[in-house]
């Protein structure tokens, strides 16, 4: 896989000394801190602007980042609802059987039968398991339970096989 993912949000300024707080995408959410180099995008026109971690922690429940260059707290608050992506490759390969969500939107999904049922749009943790979020002409709500509802993963050909009533 190529290209870059979403992994966090820069949420507001930490301090006057220009940290930031950084709410993660990440499980666990420190895992963030190890992914190298962040791309920012955001309201401050910095589309796609790669930038340097120069520091970062758990803070309380949280997460907090120094960015090269951001000084101040008024430059931080220009970071401020920024989104921080990182290139695919920098992630480890996934154990067999398992999957990134970010693998997973965008393949195409089909029951048993073969009847198309649309693409993953996205997943939702429940906490009892994951849930796709699959659309086509309407939107379903698939378990991603590998064997008894997901009977198929084939990220080569960008297809999902499930046994799962095209009516529910």
């Amino acid at each position: 896989m190529s290209g870059r993912i979403l992994v966090g949000e820069i949420t507001a300024p930490f301090g006057v000394r220009g940290w930031v707080k950084v709410r993660s995408f990440t499980d666990p959410p420190q895992n963030l801190l190890d992914y190298r180099p962040w791309y920012l995008e955001g309201p401050a026109g910095l589309e796609g602007a790669e930038v340097s971690l120069l520091d970062g922690r758990l803070q309380g429940t949280g997460l907090v980042a120094l960015i090269k260059g951001v000084e101040d707290r008024d430059q931080a608050l220009t970071l401020r609802g920024h989104k921080i992506s990182v290139p695919r490759d920098v992630f480890p390969e996934p154990l067999p059987g398992t999957f990134y969500w970010a693998d997973l939107v965008g393949l195409r999904v089909a029951n048993v039968q073969g009847q198309e049922l649309g693409r993953v749009t996205g997943l939702l943790e429940t906490g009892a398991n994951d849930v796709l979020v699959v659309k086509a002409e309407r939107e379903r709500l698939i378990p991603f339970v590998v064997g008894e509802y997901v009977k198929t993963v084939d990220l080569e050909a960008g297809f999902l096989e499930v046994d799962w009533d095209p009516e529910f």
